[in-house]
């Protein structure tokens, strides 16, 4: 790829967001015409061996590295000839296989991107973070916002707490702009297999509702996301902040399973079973402890963490994204399935 003009460096380019966000860049997002940022070329960063056709699907401008994050060199690479571009960090892991891969890859991977987007003169740093780092509201009726004190959930929130104060360091040294996007529970296409399991289980009748199910999650659908990581990059006064980028408002886990269930079963014909798996609350709080004592020896189990919570709010306001960035969140809980179940269903997938 020749140096002659910026272009958009995106790792974890054939992951659910990294997919999502490298469509947006270059075939614009048609519900936010807004918020599209002209970066025909894109150097997308894939793990080693991971299939990139779909990546090379989506347009001319895209040059494929692979690497690590984990490995300095890769990240020189990745970011080469960079001067004046825009790094879009999406790469990170949520369900490892053993605990210190939080820290090798979401700390110190950040940290080895930074440093190589730095030396090679990259503009800017747009990099995502979660919800987990500020853990579960104290309250049904409590929001997370910029404001919101770090009280981390578990490893993986404290992976992401330090992982934003590393990016704090790079924005002090004023060598490098950034902006920290805080993404909760996304949907949309591009999802990989266990985000299909769970329109599965809420068809066949074995979704879990831990406790009375009116708890609160925020989610964001990918193109919103996507629509909040563009205007994070070409929006002058965001550099140094951060942003909780979701849906408009959250919804309560009863309204996302009945929407996938109504929407399954009348626009795509899906014979559901019209059950859920329903759980007292407490079994969430017994799959907390098992979580952290198993998490305490090193290990990591994906489906205890995901049941521990499962009676929890975890709630953001986007109001600060709204009035500073101007984004608006086009896309609502039930077009996003819809789009999401059509996706699935095109390639066979339910």
């Amino acid at each position: 790829m020749s140096s002659s003009a910026p272009f958009a460096i995106v790792t974890g380019a054939a992951g659910w967001l990294g997919q999502g966000l490298v469509s947006a860049l270059v075939r614009g997002l048609p519900d936010s015409p807004w918020a599209n940022v002209d970066a025909a070329r894109v150097r997308a960063l894939i793990l080693p061996g991971q299939d990139a056709s779909t990546l090379r699907s989506l347009g001319p401008g895209i040059e494929v590295v692979e690497g690590d994050v984990r490995d300095p060199a890769a990240c020189a690479r990745l970011c080469q000839d960079g001067a004046g571009s825009t790094v879009f960090h999406t790469a990170g892991v949520i369900h490892p296989r053993r605990v210190a891969e939080f820290y090798e890859i979401n700390v110190d991977g950040t940290r080895n991107l930074m440093r190589a987007a730095r030396e090679a003169g990259a503009q800017r740093a747009v990099v995502v973070s979660s919800n987990s780092q500020c853990g579960c509201n104290p309250r049904r009726d409590h929001l997370f916002d910029e404001s919101s004190p770090y009280h981390p959930y578990m490893n993986y929130g404290r992976s992401k707490m330090l992982m934003e104060m590393a990016v704090k360091e790079v924005q002090a040294s004023g060598a490098l702009e950034t902006v920290v996007v805080r993404a909760p529970w996304f949907y949309g296409p591009f999802q990989p297999p266990r985000q299909t399991l769970f329109l599965q289980m809420i068809r066949d009748g074995k979704g879990p509702i831990v406790g009375d199910g009116n708890n609160l999650r925020s989610m964001a659908y990918i193109d919103n996301l996507s629509q909040g990581l563009l205007l994070a990059a070409k929006t002058a006064s965001a550099n140094g902040k951060i942003y909780w980028i979701a849906d408009e408002r959250p919804y309560t886990m009863n309204q996302i399973m009945d929407t996938v269930e109504r929407l399954l079963e009348s626009e795509f014909g899906q014979k559901c079973a019209h059950r859920r798996l329903r759980l007292p609350s407490i079994a969430s709080d017994v799959a907390q402890f098992m979580d952290a004592s198993i998490q305490s020896l090193g290990a990591y189990q994906q489906q205890l963490h995901v049941l521990s919570e499962m009676n929890k709010t975890i709630a953001c306001s986007v109001a600060r994204a709204q009035s500073e960035l101007n984004y608006r969140p086009m896309i609502a809980l039930e077009e996003g399935m819809r789009r999401s179940i059509r996706w699935c269903l095109e390639r066979g997938q339910l």
